[in-house]
């Protein structure tokens, strides 16, 4: 199969990009082709902020180049993943144009919300969920914190809701988790075109031991995240386990200056991901105290693959990723109170995340390992390729 895989890469590489590596990977391991067409997001630097508005809703130079390079290359699928905002939805039509069949994976909430998140002001905000014109994102400055830039993907995604692109130019969707799915389905995607399908992981890094004897955070260091949630939990709780905190972003010197305060935990900065998953290996729990949705971040797949249980608020697609005594332990509410009160009692705490290891190596290995995700990959590709819809 010769498949067109699409991204617009993010100034900031994340989880989606790797993720796009992965399936390149995995198929190209399969025998298939892979074309690529993946612009960076480092050309807006260069463009006034009208050009890119425009390019947002429909960009002319995607439209010429996927057509082309489904003539020349003779592809069967586009498998889009990102669009914005350089290569724009004209990707769809340019598909449509020449034949081709589509699948669009929903790595976030785009579609519904244009921060992608359903996050603002430190809660969970579904405001534009229902509406087709999502004016709340721009009175309130939700993309880039800028009313233009705002203004513009609310202007993208209500023209093309409004012409049809989403029903009619996308043979199927892909959402992360059977939550996503629902979500989608209610802002108004088409339910019998979405179709989930979970993240997975490229390499397995192997079971650790959980010998470390400490709490490990990993992750973008920002509000959403909830680093600052269990910062708080830490200060207000009475237990002795090391807290280890990885990564960087906004919030780096907030994070770095109340480590220093707080006993046991320690600052680590930005590590290498060799360094993350042998962290990863020897730490008794990983604590993920995200406040928003999420995707499916690639981190809790990681702590699974290496045996280490997971800790996280029961917040929307966690419910699908954790199960309660097997991988992992829900908490109720994204609240430093409730989190203070479960890190109480830390002895009790290490016993019971110890007996979890063998549960969340096991999940891993029958939901998130490359084999099992190969086969619905593949599924949902020949579906899209055999199944009749009305693509024009």
């Amino acid at each position: 199969m010769r498949v067109l895989q699409v991204h617009n890469f993010y100034q900031q590489s994340g989880g989606e990009d790797r993720v796009v590596a992965a399936e390149h990977a995995l198929l190209a391991d399969h025998g298939h082709s892979v074309v690529q067409y993946t612009p960076h997001n480092d050309a807006v630097n260069k463009m006034s902020a009208l050009e890119v508005g425009v390019k947002t809703v429909w960009n002319h130079e995607t439209y010429r180049n996927i057509r082309h390079l489904i003539a020349e290359q003779g592809v069967e699928l586009v498998h889009v993943h990102n669009t914005l905002p350089l290569v724009s939805p004209a990707v769809y039509y340019a598909a449509a144009a020449q034949r081709t069949p589509v699948v669009q994976t929903l790595h976030n909430y785009r579609f519904l919300c244009p921060a992608s998140t359903f996050f603002r002001q430190g809660e969970i905000c579904e405001l534009c969920l229902s509406k087709a014109i999502k004016y709340p994102a721009v009175t309130n400055r939700c993309y880039r914190d800028s009313v233009a830039a705002s203004a513009a993907v609310s202007t993208m995604l209500a023209a093309h809701r409004f012409s049809g692109t989403y029903r009619n130019k996308i043979h199927t969707y892909i959402a992360l988790t059977e939550f996503a799915r629902a979500k989608f389905c209610e802002g108004g995607l088409p339910a019998e075109r979405i179709a989930v399908k979970p993240n997975f992981l490229a390499k397995d890094p192997g079971v650790g031991t959980g010998n470390g004897g400490y709490a490990l955070f990993v992750g973008r260091l920002s509000e959403e995240k909830g680093v600052g949630t269990l910062l708080e939990a830490w200060k207000a709780s009475a237990q002795t386990i090391p807290l280890k905190i990885a990564g960087d972003g906004p919030l780096q010197m907030f994070v770095r200056k109340r480590a220093a305060e707080l006993p046991g935990v320690e600052y680590l900065g930005a590590c290498a991901h060799a360094r993350v998953i042998a962290l990863l290996q020897d730490a008794a729990f990983l604590m993920f105290p995200s406040r928003w949705y999420e995707g499916m971040p690639l981190v809790v797949l990681e702590a699974m693959a290496c045996g280490t249980p997971v800790v996280a608020f029961g917040l929307g697609s966690m419910n699908d990723l954790i199960v309660e005594g097997e991988n992992g332990i829900k908490l109720a509410s994204p609240d430093a109170g409730v989190l203070a009160c479960f890190l109480n009692n830390s002895k009790e705490l290490a016993g019971k995340v110890a007996r979890l290891r063998s549960g969340t190596r096991a999940r891993f290995e029958q939901n998130f390992a490359a084999k099992t995700n190969y086969g619905l990959l593949l599924d949902i590709y020949n579906r899209a390729l055999n199944e009749p819809r009305s693509i024009s």
